[in-house]
């Protein structure tokens, strides 16, 4: 049986099923080209771990993609609802997707086709994409005690958390939603956020109700304070009128996530060396520091997760694939 290092290369490799992913392998599908996405975990992968009861703080018209109508009971989308439409777009386009397929590294041959190893195969291409997300990799603390199995950096559902008492950390969207969620379920939520705030950028409908629960006093906040320690049955706060000890059973770090810059760098890819870290490219081509291999997604923004979503990158797909049909000539 021929393996696909034997047959004729690829136009383009897609790594990564996700929205981006996806929004690629439709301009691909559209322009002919011989292609192929490959993931390391189901399709969707990011989506599927997100809570169980999240709803999107986009609207479902600013999340379609390939022309394929995304269908919710109210303007913003459920997770259950986002996992169906995206099963849907695989199916209208017949999209050619392969799912746990982890990239184990890619090679430059002499005659410039990148040779990509998984774990399954081997694939020749003459461009790739990566669209590798960056909800894999959790911003950690670096306190002692965050490795205890009490601390989650991935939120699922409220339902483990019913009467136990809650650290939530951060301050942003998730870190609200996540406050309330576990308050309304049951929970004694305390909340260690860094800044004398809740974050500026909370959505408009959340805000008002994690302030009103703080100023009540129902949600117990401590502002400009950062966790010091965690401990089985307690927690250490570093605040403004010193340290802070709490009983706790759980601590739910939303603190963020990044890039998985160890595979990127595995992959060839160089980052600017500053806060932000931002892999190095052409930001009107979306070509790398390698040549004809294009980053698309929220991993252009390096550490600036936030500056970039599935609403503001669903363009990508036609900019990576104009860029490869250039190239062709």
């Amino acid at each position: 049986m021929q393996t696909q290092t034997e047959v004729s290369p690829l136009d383009l490799l897609i790594i990564g099923a996700g929205p981006t992913g996806l929004a690629i392998a439709i301009e691909a599908e559209k322009a002919g080209l011989n292609y192929l996405v490959i993931e390391k975990g189901v399709l969707v992968n990011s989506i599927f771990r997100f809570p169980a009861n999240m709803t999107f703080f986009s609207t479902s018209l600013n999340l379609e993609i390939g022309n394929v109508p995304f269908i919710s009971h109210v303007d913003k989308p459920t997770r259950k609802e986002a996992l169906e439409y995206y099963r849907r777009i695989l199916e209208s386009w017949k999209l050619k997707v392969k799912t746990y397929e982890p990239v184990l590294g890619m090679e430059r041959l002499s005659d410039g086709i990148y040779d990509v190893k998984t774990t399954k195969n081997s694939y020749t291409t003459r461009h790739v994409a990566i669209a590798t997300g960056f909800y894999d990799i959790p911003r950690l603390m670096n306190v002692p005690g965050e490795d205890l199995p009490k601390v989650k950096h991935f939120y699922d559902e409220a339902h483990p958390y019913v009467g136990q008492k809650v650290l939530v950390v951060g301050a942003a969207n998730s870190a609200c939603d996540v406050a309330l969620e576990t308050f309304m379920k049951g929970a004694e939520v305390t909340m260690c956020i860094r800044e004398d705030g809740i974050y500026e950028n909370v959505k408009y409908w959340i805000r008002p109700n994690i302030e009103n629960r703080i100023k009540e006093g129902s949600i117990k906040a401590f502002f400009n304070s950062l966790v010091k320690e965690i401990r089985p049955h307690e927690v250490l706060l570093n605040t403004p009128d010193g340290e802070v000890t709490l009983e706790n059973d759980f601590v739910l770090a939303m603190t963020g996530y990044q890039p998985d810059y160890g595979f990127l760098e595995t992959l060839g890819i160089e980052f600017q060396a500053d806060e932000a870290r931002k892999p190095v490219m052409n930001e009107e081509t979306f070509e790398s520091n390698l040549t004809g291999v294009y980053l698309a997604g929220v991993v252009q923004a390096g550490m600036n997760t936030s500056k970039l979503f599935i609403e503001n990158t669903r363009h990508h797909g036609k900019v990576i694939v104009r860029g490869v049909l250039r190239n062709q000539g």
